[in-house]
């Protein structure tokens, strides 16, 4: 189904439309290269190609057209992710979430690294509630690794008594690192390389 342009009212009270699924996508190609404070109003209007009462209109604040392009971030980051969590061990889907990081971060044709977590990196200009936000959002991911070693020791493939927080810890930070070499410009066969050192350490950590 076709997008409904949004229709606002400029200053002199003609209206103006747009559609508002892609002036989000530019908007979020902006915020993920950039970052949120380095954003400026000038760089968001030139991108969107509006002027920024109609981005005031609509959006009511920098902030709202953010929160906005992050949901839109984080709802194209979801493709494919149930099928790698419904792998047959949990060790074939950590994996396979670090290398979906991997084609993310190094995807062509869009800024690298993650948007999620250059925002996080911001936390002192972020308004309390968009730090809040922005934390939940980030638990949802980090939960994935989490419940998926957890199934793991229910399903036998994981050794009882492993302590599966400190394993999830230590490969959710080896995506965010992944994030970090992505913007400095790694490669994706660099980054790969990474995925496959910290997967020697599957067996030793997980007993299995």
């Amino acid at each position: 189904m076709a997008q409904t342009p949004t229709q606002v009212t400029s200053r002199r009270g003609r209206p103006a439309s747009f559609d508002r699924d892609d002036v989000l996508d530019k908007a979020m190609r902006v915020f993920w290269e950039k970052g949120y404070a380095s954003a400026s109003m000038s760089d968001l209007t030139t991108a969107m190609g509006i002027a920024s009462p109609s981005i005031y209109a609509a959006f009511g604040s920098k902030e709202g057209l953010y929160r906005e392009a992050l949901d839109r971030y984080v709802a194209l980051s979801r493709e494919g992710l149930a099928r790698i969590l419904e792998l047959p061990t949990a060790r074939e889907s950590v994996e396979g979430l670090l290398l979906k990081a991997v084609a993310a971060f190094s995807r062509s044709g869009v800024p690298s690294g993650c948007m999620l977590e250059q925002t996080v990196a911001e936390i002192g200009d972020q308004s309390p509630e968009l730090a809040e936000s922005l934390g939940k959002m980030r638990a949802v991911n980090d939960a994935n690794f989490l419940a998926r070693l957890r199934k793991g020791v229910e399903e036998g493939d994981v050794a009882p008594g492993t302590d599966i927080a400190a394993v999830a810890a230590f490969y959710i930070t080896v995506r965010k690192g992944l994030s970090l070499t992505a913007k400095g410009g790694a490669s994706p066969d660099e980054m790969r390389s990474v995925v496959a050192s910290a997967m020697t350490a599957w067996a030793a950590l997980t007993g299995s």
